[in-house]
């Protein structure tokens, strides 16, 4: 039974997480390698739950926890061997 002054927690009263959703554009990807060594790389970085990139588009979707460091987006796209141009 839950005290008056102090309810009971449940998982329902968890603050809900919000994904974000960021779209980049990745230069120099021609193919499925392409999209998976940026995929590798890019599931490496803190706070990213999944990756999906489309070298026909030069573009990368990224979903993480929350807002992502630019800095460490443009790292993790270098370390693969391509070339962060921003945002779409």
């Amino acid at each position: 039974m839950s005290h008056p002054i102090f309810p009971r927690r449940t998982a329902m009263s968890a603050q809900p997480t919000t994904d974000v959703t960021t779209v980049y554009r990745v230069t120099g990807m021609t193919c499925g390698h392409c999209e998976s060594a940026v995929k590798e790389e890019l599931s490496a970085v803190a706070g990213v739950t999944s990756v999906k990139a489309v070298a026909a588009e030069g573009l990368v979707t990224v979903v993480s926890a929350g807002p992502l460091d630019e800095e460490a987006v443009r790292a993790a796209v270098d370390e693969a061997g391509y070339e962060l141009a921003g945002r779409a």
